[in-house]
C-alpha cells in the first residue's frame, strides 16, 4: 500500500481560535505541563501527583469528598462509569432531559438495562425543580441522572434542592458538568449530590481525555457493595462486596478508587501526561481565583450576547438559565449557516460551532471559556462573525457588534 506524500512529513495542524462549544484551545501552561518526562505508576512522584490532584479538584468540585480523582478518558469515560458503578440492571433510572446530553444518560442506561424514565422539556428550557421532585415522587427512582450546563442548549439546569429531594426519596444522584466545571460554580457539598463528572476540554482550558469525578461516602458505600476485584489483582485484605458485579472492568469505580486509594491497585496504567494535564488546569484555576474566573466567563459570556444582538441576531433559549460560557445565536432566515462558518474558518481561522438535533442548522454556538474567554477573543470573534455575515449578504450595522460587547464586558459583574 502506498500513502500519500503528505504523511510521511511532519504536517502540522492548522493555528485556530476555537470559540465553539468545545473543545477550546488548552492553556500554554497545561501544554507544556504535558510535555514532561513520564513516571512509572507506582513511583512516589508518580502517587504524589495523583494525591495533588485529588486535593487541588476539591475545591473546583465544591467538595470535601475524600474520593475526588480522574477517571482516564473523556468526559464520557466519567459519565459512563459513574452511571455503569451507580446503576444495576432494573434499577428505575430519572433522567432530567433538557437537551442532548439528557439524550445520551438515557442511553447509558438503556445499555445498562435500567428501566428509563425521562423528564424532558424543550430545548431551550430548564426543569422547575417542583417538576423534579414530582417526577421522583411519581417513579422512585434508585438514581436520578441530569447535566448541568448542556451545550447543546446553551442552557444551565438549576441544581439547588436536587440533592435534598434525592436523599428524602432514598435515591442516589448524578450530575454531569463537563462544559461547566471552572466556568460556573460547582457547588457539589451545598447541592448535596452524590456523583459530579466533569471534562478538562471545555472552561478548565485543557484536552480532551481526562474525567475528574468526585463521590460522596453514600455513593461509595453503594459502590464498594459491588467490589468484586479483577482476579489477577485480588487480595485478601480487601472485602467483596455482595451485590451485582459492575459490569464494566474499566470503568469500574470500585477498583478505580482502589487504584487511586492507599491500597494502590493496579487497575490499569495511569494516562501520566493527562494526569500532568488535569493537575495544571486545576492548578491555573486555583490560582486565578475561582470567583474571579467564574466573574470572567460571565463577562465574556455576555459581551457575546450584546456583540450579537447589536449585530441584529436574535439569541436562543432563556436569558434567566443561560449558561455564562456557550450562547446559542439564530441563524438568519435566508442566511447560509455553514457557509458563515466556513468563511470565519478559512478566512479568519476561527471555529464557531453548528447545532445538534431539532436546532441543527437554525442555531450557532459560540463558547468563550477557559483560556478563550478573554476580552480581544471576543472581540476578535465578533468581528469576524460581522465580516462573514456581510459576506453571506446579511445587513449589519459595520462595527455594532464590537462596540456593544466592548461595552458589556467593563460593565461590572
Amino acid at each position: 500500500m502506498t500513502l500519500p506524500p503528505d504523511l510521511y512529513g511532519q504536517i502540522d495542524p492548522p493555528h485556530r481560535l476555537l470559540m465553539g462549544p468545545g473543545p477550546v484551545n488548552a492553556h500554554p501552561r497545561v501544554l507544556r505541563a504535558m510535555g514532561a518526562d513520564l513516571l512509572g505508576q507506582f513511583d512516589p512522584e508518580m502517587t504524589g501527583y495523583m494525591n495533588e490532584a485529588m486535593a487541588l479538584y476539591r475545591p473546583i468540585f465544591g467538595t470535601q469528598n475524600r474520593w475526588t480523582l480522574l477517571v482516564d478518558g473523556t468526559a464520557r469515560a466519567g459519565i459512563e462509569a459513574a452511571l455503569v458503578s451507580l446503576v444495576t440492571p432494573g434499577d428505575t433510572l430519572l433522567v432530567i432531559d433538557f437537551g442532548r446530553f439528557g439524550l445520551l444518560l438515557r442511553e447509558i442506561g438503556e445499555r445498562i438495562g435500567a428501566r428509563i424514565e425521562m423528564l424532558s422539556v424543550p430545548w431551550g428550557k430548564t426543569v422547575p425543580m417542583d417538576a423534579i421532585a414530582a417526577a421522583i415522587e411519581r417513579h422512585a427512582p434508585a438514581v436520578v441522572a441530569c447535566v448541568h450546563g448542556d451545550t447543546s442548549t446553551t442552557m444551565a439546569q438549576p441544581l439547588e434542592g436536587l440533592g435534598v429531594l434525592c436523599r428524602a426519596a432514598g435515591a442516589l444522584s448524578y450530575v454531569d458538568v463537563t462544559a461547566t466545571i471552572g466556568g460556573m460554580e460547582i457547588a457539589v457539598d451545598r447541592w448535596g449530590i452524590d456523583v459530579v463528572t466533569g471534562g478538562l476540554q471545555k472552561c478548565l482550558g485543557g484536552p480532551s481525555g481526562s474525567a475528574p469525578i468526585t463521590i460522596s461516602e453514600r455513593a461509595v458505600e453503594h459502590i464498594f457493595s459491588r467490589r468484586h476485584t479483577e482476579h489477577g489483582i485480588a487480595r485478601s485484605d480487601l472485602v467483596q462486596g455482595m451485590g451485582r458485579r459492575i459490569s464494566s472492568n474499566y470503568f469500574d469505580l470500585a477498583m478505580i478508587m482502589d487504584y487511586w486509594g492507599e491500597q494502590r491497585l493496579n487497575h490499569h496504567t495511569e494516562a501520566t501526561s493527562m494526569l500532568y494535564a488535569a493537575r495544571e488546569c486545576a492548578r491555573v484555576a486555583l490560582g486565578e481565583g475561582l470567583d474571579a474566573r467564574y466573574a470572567r466567563h460571565v463577562r465574556a459570556g455576555r459581551a457575546v450576547v450584546a456583540g450579537a444582538r447589536a449585530l441584529g441576531l436574535r439569541i436562543f433559549g432563556d436569558d434567566r438559565f443561560r449558561m455564562s460560557n456557550v450562547t446559542g445565536v439564530h441563524i438568519p432566515g435566508g442566511i447560509d449557516g455553514e457557509a458563515v462558518r466556513r468563511r470565519m474558518r478559512q478566512d479568519f481561522e476561527i471555529e464557531i460551532g453548528t447545532s445538534f438535533g431539532p436546532l441543527h442548522g437554525k442555531v450557532w454556538r459560540i463558547g468563550a471559556m477557559g483560556y478563550n474567554a478573554m476580552k480581544h477573543k471576543v472581540l476578535i470573534t465578533l468581528g469576524a462573525l460581522e465580516a462573514a455575515l456581510r459576506a453571506e449578504g446579511f445587513r449589519c450595522p459595520a462595527g455594532a457588534g464590537v462596540d456593544a460587547a466592548l461595552s458589556a464586558w467593563e460593565d461590572p459583574v
